[in-house]
């Protein structure tokens, strides 16, 4: 009974954007066959990077798109082009160390820019608001064994946030420190939650945990079911953001599985598994549901398309070897273009390694796998583990150890 229940639910629940044919928005084909790509350092290569000046090549683009000279994918392209040449004035203008173990999430604020929220290895969360002299609002945590492992801003109350870690619980919660609603508890310490998302559209929460468990459960707390769809530990839960029946799932037991929430009966129920050399720490969705990136724990970062799941990947090669005592390190997708950003932990044994590599944050194309920037800061060298633009496209927060930084455009804060 509890399955019919989702099922008419979700069914429901989605009718009208099938009706209006959104549904197809999860089958955008992504062109070209299986590549490889080199991801060496990029500084010598930098000076041949042919891009307009920012201003001017997005006027005309747009005017040549008002006159109807110029597809939308070419101005898009024109505006990609145009974020990449700013990368150039990209500096670290705020940095915050408010904990005493490392910075272990991140999420952006949905509505407010400037806004995040972190967690760390203690269970403490910082709400941060750097546009702003005020204390940030800081919640204290468990300590040892407390690790936020996954964070995301409530889409229906941004007041609130969800949360799982490793104190063995999935949970809303207010900025106040208040606990609005445990969604799952393991009752001990040998189980706990490594991930979630959230869909505002189903109301759904989704979480993973450390032997292989994914539970799915409505934002009122009532579990819809509880299933092993992994041998090992679920490192990554991602929902399609344009079809959010669509459920990808990432594991340190070296695979990733597709999922149609709607046709759920059993662990061997998956649309597809990609099988991966090694274990995966997340498997993200672009923005407009057409792409998969998947990071492991080695050095190969992969680009599926969502419209032709056995179709060989773009495989991009890039050094970030899991490290116990490290952050696990998670490429994303830039909120606003088909732009890879990911951090770099050089590695001697990576082929196309240099002396004295640097730590960088480096930003890849998401159709060519090309890389086209990579950011560094001497003051601030260490290995950067998560890297997240915010909903505007204009503001990068990047985890470092115990670090958090902000990324922006240098002109853009002298402004008035």
């Amino acid at each position: 009974m509890k399955k019919q229940g989702f099922l008419s639910e979700i069914s429901a629940g989605n009718s009208s954007v099938r009706e209006n044919g959104e549904e197809n928005m999860c089958l955008f084909c992504l062109a070209g066959s299986s590549r490889r790509f080199d991801s060496g350092c990029l500084w010598a290569g930098l000076a041949s990077l042919q891009v307009p000046p920012s201003c001017s090549s997005i006027v005309r683009a747009l005017h040549h798109h008002k006159l109807g000279k110029a597809a939308w994918p070419s101005l898009q392209q024109g505006l990609q082009q145009s974020f990449l040449h700013s990368l150039a004035s990209y500096r670290i203008f705020q940095k915050a160390a408010p904990f005493d173990r490392r910075a272990t999430s991140l999420a952006w604020h949905p509505t407010h820019p400037s806004t995040l929220a972190v967690g760390s290895k203690g269970g403490d969360i910082m709400l941060w608001n750097f546009g702003m002299k005020d204390k940030p609002t800081f919640i204290k945590g468990i300590g040892a064994g407390g690790s936020i492992t996954g964070l995301k801003f409530n889409p229906l109350d941004t007041n609130q946030f969800f949360t799982s870690s490793m104190e063995g619980t999935t949970r809303l919660q207010d900025f106040k420190g208040n606990t609005l609603r445990v969604f799952t508890s393991s009752g001990t310490c040998n189980f706990w939650f490594c991930s979630l998302d959230v869909s505002a559209r189903s109301r759904m929460v989704v979480t993973g945990d450390n032997v292989g468990h994914v539970i799915l459960l409505n934002m009122d707390g009532r579990e819809l079911w509880n299933l092993r769809m992994h041998k090992k530990k679920v490192t990554h839960v991602a929902l399609n953001p344009c079809c959010d029946w669509f459920l990808a799932t990432a594991s340190v037991d070296q695979t990733v599985k597709i999922w149609d929430l709607r046709q759920v009966r059993g662990k061997s129920s998956f649309l597809h598994s990609l099988p991966h050399s090694h274990p995966v720490n997340a498997a993200c969705f672009s923005p407009d549901g057409a792409q998969l990136l998947t990071t492991d724990q080695k050095s190969e970062l992969r680009v599926y398309s969502a419209s032709q799941w056995d179709y060989p990947p773009s495989l991009i090669p890039h050094p970030h070897r899991h490290f116990q005592h490290l952050t696990p390190i998670k490429a994303t997708w830039h909120p606003r273009y088909n732009l890879i950003v990911v951090g770099r932990y050089p590695d001697p044994n990576f082929k196309s390694c240099t002396p004295h590599e640097l730590r960088t944050i480096d930003v890849f194309d998401g159709s060519s796998g090309k890389m086209m920037y990579q950011l560094y800061d001497p003051e601030s060298s260490g290995i950067i583990s998560l890297n997240e633009f915010n909903p505007m496209g204009d503001t990068l927060a990047s985890v470092m150890g115990y670090h958090i930084l902000i990324w922006s455009q240098e002109e853009a804060r002298m402004r008035p």
